[in-house]
């Protein structure tokens, strides 16, 4: 009976992991070109960081909301389709963008990342219960695997439209890659609606009390969001290195190469958050020390270096920084939260993250144009401060295992 569990629980990841790879397919497909995207409509580097902080703030603030909502109402489903729904509508709709319509796509953006702040936390939770009987950095590493794996196709696929779609502009090229993002879209929905019709209960995995308990942010917790907020405030997002390749590095990467370069990140994203997800059910919060160590001096690569060798290792360790973030960050809060208010907790989790985020976009997206040396430095020393709040935490709770 147990063997049959957690064959399910499994199954479940699995499946999940599935939907969330043709989701981003179409999502990172998107985030390849975007930053070049809103460049060629006008749009300014600090425009564009400020835009994609926004984004992210609407994103991961809205998660508290959602959060608490799926907590209370334990409506697993309805959220995690209703926010999907919202999310996937908008790519596409960015063919319908005019050339001077930068703001349209902007208001797009950030729409698009609201609906994922509806969906998010209700299924980082219900893969959390199914992650209870597997081990949570082992599913949450498999399915940014699975992710990953549609964020490496994706790219490779707008290239190979790309090459055979040699008539008119750049910018017009780019608007019919959007449109052809419906496709995995469609796929996306298609396939949440067989795995909400084979698992319509996946809280079944992990049973427990049946009441409500409210969340209590203890001192571990708390450290532990101070480090993700500097690791956020200090982690640039792909659009502002999407940009600057395209400014820059014309000389290095063309216009048709840019989502095969993200394609690339994807894919050490991929096998990073596999690697750290094993790792964190190891030896927990310790790995994020070692991932924030070979992902911090990215920008320096990115930003400041003059050829495609540099190039390329700022983006792999890019992608290990991302790959962290989107495996062992998530883990941590299954561990750190009661099944009943593990969705409340996702959500104060995203809020603090998004935050930061977004003030370091902002940040970030001013200082690029102001001096690059310094929007660099201050990447990496954010990085690399979240390094003690990341000890202290695992400290903390080795200390709590021990006296248990």
């Amino acid at each position: 009976m147990r063997k049959k569990a957690m064959s399910r629980a499994m199954l479940f990841i699995l499946l999940f992991g599935i939907v969330s790879m043709f989701s981003d397919m179409t999502k990172e497909s998107a985030e390849s070109i975007r930053g070049a995207f809103l460049s060629l409509m006008g749009a300014s580097a600090a425009t564009i960081g400020l835009v994609s902080g926004l984004g992210e703030l609407a994103g991961y603030s809205l998660r508290i909301v959602s959060g608490r909502l799926a907590d209370r109402t334990r409506k697993y489903w309805p959220i995690v389709m209703a926010g999907y729904c919202l999310e996937l509508i908008t790519i596409p709709a960015l063919a319908l963008v005019g050339e001077n319509g930068w703001i349209a796509a902007c208001v797009l953006l950030v729409v698009q990342k609201a609906g994922k702040a509806i969906k998010k936390p209700a299924k980082d939770t219900v893969v959390s219960f199914a992650a209870s009987q597997e081990g949570a950095g082992k599913a949450f590493g498999l399915q940014e695997l699975l992710d990953q794996f549609g964020a490496v196709l994706g790219p490779l696929l707008l290239y190979v439209i790309m090459l055979f779609k040699t008539e008119g502009s750049t910018f017009e090229r780019y608007s019919f890659c959007f449109l052809a993002l419906a496709v995995p879209a469609v796929i996306t929905l298609t396939l949440l609606i067989v795995t909400r019709c084979n698992f319509p209960n996946p809280e079944l995995f992990e049973p427990d009390a049946k009441e409500y308990v409210p969340l209590k942010a203890d001192k571990r917790f708390v450290l532990y969001i101070i480090g993700i907020c500097l690791f956020a405030f200090g982690f640039l997002d792909y659009s502002l290195v999407a940009m600057h390749v395209s400014r820059t590095a014309s000389d290095i990467i063309s216009a048709e190469v840019l989502p095969l370069l993200y394609s690339a990140a994807m894919l050490v994203d991929a096998v990073a958050a596999l690697l750290f997800g094993y790792l964190y059910d190891r030896w927990g919060m310790k790995v994020l020390v070692v991932s924030a160590i070979v992902s911090a001096p990215f920008s320096f690569l990115v930003f400041l270096g003059k050829s495609s060798l540099t190039l390329i290792a700022g983006v792999v360790m890019w992608g290990i920084g991302m790959g962290a973030q989107e495996s062992i960050l998530k883990a941590a809060v299954t561990d750190m939260t009661p099944k009943s208010s593990r969705a409340t907790g996702f959500g104060i989790f995203s809020l603090a993250f998004g935050v930061a985020w977004f003030l370091g976009s902002w940040t970030l997206g001013a200082l690029y144009d102001v001096n690059l040396t310094l929007m660099a430095s201050v990447s990496a020393a954010c990085q690399l401060l979240a390094i003690p709040f990341y000890i202290l935490s695992s400290g903390l709770r080795n200390k709590s295992r021990g006296s248990a």
